[in-house]
């Protein structure tokens, strides 16, 4: 049970890390706190999605002013938009040499090391960050995700029983604190949770799909396929273009012996996401099992390739 959740690719933030990362003062309905019209400017260009522009008059700025923070803060944030985590980190650190980071700008450092897959310094910002603001629900949950990444699934628990006494019925968290059971092989406490985050959904026109997929998926390795089947099969309306969705449907179809629907769904799902190399092993056994040979080499071959090209997991990615 450990060795898929471990091997899992991490399932990182389903809030959209962005919306977290802006610079000191956009979040939380707070006016930021701006210098020169220049600076004003450019936060302005980031959130209409120029962050080239930005960075453009964020550097000319900073040619005359280089002791301003808040510039240096602004550009990290740029370079991070364009996901350039180091040059981002050098900014960030420029920046602490002319004023005391906030909360805001700690929770952008960790950012950065999410994305050099370095959880490690992440937990570190992170958690700095939830000290300051101990109130600020997205740094708690991002918090846990990290925690979660690093297979710290108790503490990550903790973090996420969190998030639901800032907000009870949050989906995401009660998801991820299903994740963090499994992770720690509590399986019905972790079917419960999943539950219960599908359960707050009833009646919602806007639904996420995470909670039906992870249930699914649990069931599925649990030798419940066609108990898996229905969630699965919702999580594909909600989300038609999650690759996950049509990988955990097409695994039931194959432990439900129904390979034709099995290549279908894995099929699509390699649509989705053609630089996963794990699925195409899984394409391939199917081809195999429908006496598709030269197919299934095929897949096997795309597999070997795939794998050969891509870094280790111990490379930023």
């Amino acid at each position: 049970m450990l060795h898929r959740i471990f091997s899992r690719p991490p399932i990182l933030f389903r809030i959209p890390l962005a919306a977290l990362l802006l610079p000191v003062g956009l979040l939380m309905g707070q006016a930021p706190t701006l210098v020169t019209d220049p600076l004003v400017e450019a936060r302005s260009l980031v959130e209409q999605g120029k962050v080239s522009d930005a960075e453009h008059l964020v550097r000319q700025y900073l040619q005359d002013h280089q002791d301003s923070a808040d510039a240096h803060y602004l550009l990290g944030y740029v370079l991070f938009k364009q996901q350039n985590p180091k040059a981002s980190l050098a900014e960030y650190t420029e920046g602490a040499k002319y004023r005391r980071p906030s909360a805001y700008d700690l929770e952008a450092v960790a950012g950065d090391y999410v994305l050099l897959h370095d959880y490690a310094d992440a937990d570190k910002w992170f958690s700095k960050a939830v000290e300051w603001n101990p109130s600020n629900l997205q740094t708690l949950y991002y918090l846990g995700r990290t925690k979660y990444n690093e297979n710290r699934f108790e503490e990550a628990a903790a973090v996420f029983f969190r998030c639901l006494e800032l907000d009870p019925k949050n989906v995401k968290a009660e998801d991820n604190l299903g994740l963090s059971y499994e992770g720690l092989g509590r399986t019905e406490d972790a079917i419960a949770a999943f539950r219960t985050a599908i359960s707050w959904q009833a009646g919602a026109t806007t639904k996420d799909s995470g909670p039906y997929i992870n249930l699914g998926s649990l069931l599925v390795d649990n030798d419940r396929a066609q108990e898996a089947l229905p969630l699965l099969l919702e999580a594909v309306q909600i989300s038609p273009q999650e690759m996950r969705a049509h990988r955990e449907l097409g695994k039931a179809y194959m432990h439900l012996n129904q390979l034709e629907k099995a290549q279908i769904e894995l099929e699509k799902s390699i649509a989705l996401a053609p630089q996963n190399a794990p699925l195409h092993v899984m394409l391939a056994q199917v081809y195999r099992k429908l006496g598709l040979s030269d197919k299934a080499r095929a897949e096997t071959e795309r597999y070997t390739a795939l794998k050969a090209s891509q870094p280790s997991p111990e490379e930023p990615q």
